[in-house]
């Protein structure tokens, strides 16, 4: 009698990553993420008031594993209008550096950035498969940032007979 090698490969050693730990690291930068928020919405409608802006809409669009801001618009009233040159400070953590950035960005590049990340905050993955699309409206005068939001889905209904 002869002896036979197995043929499956051993299984592999036990992980060695702390998940508990990874996620609670991510805990605590979504955590001062969050924190810096605030203050970015404060200078942005401070730069948009000081620049006659009274709202910004922002249309987006994903699907397929593809998403993007589609348009930004500014406005006075009624009036479209041109986002102005303006620069302002933006806080932000950087995947590679743990202490906060303090970046200088125009008001239009503020916006898009607060948009992804509220997409990204309530509606993660919205860009995956069916996709969603939708609108912010930032209101200038009252402060607030407004998002209407659309799903895709594919939907199907069984239906079985006996006869």
């Amino acid at each position: 009698m002869s002896k036979i090698e197995p043929t499956l490969a051993a299984p592999m050693a036990p992980s060695r990553i702390d998940f508990a730990a990874v996620l609670a690291r991510q805990s605590e930068r979504d955590a001062r993420i969050a924190a810096l928020r605030p203050a970015n919405k404060e200078r942005l409608f401070d730069g948009l008031t000081a620049a006659g802006i009274t709202h910004v809409t922002v249309s987006f669009d994903g699907y397929g594993d593809s998403g993007q801001v589609e348009s930004i618009g500014a406005w006075s009233g009624e009036t479209a209008v041109d986002f102005p040159a303006t620069e302002i400070a933006y806080a932000a953590l950087t995947w590679d550096h743990p202490e906060v950035e303090m970046r200088q960005l125009s008001l239009e590049d503020v916006v898009e950035q607060l948009a992804y990340d509220f997409l990204s905050d309530t509606h993660g993955g919205w860009e995956n498969n069916d996709g969603a699309y939708g609108e912010f409206c930032f209101d200038a005068a009252a402060r607030c940032i407004h998002l209407e939001f659309n799903e895709r889905f594919t939907s199907s209904e069984l239906y079985t007979h006996d006869f």
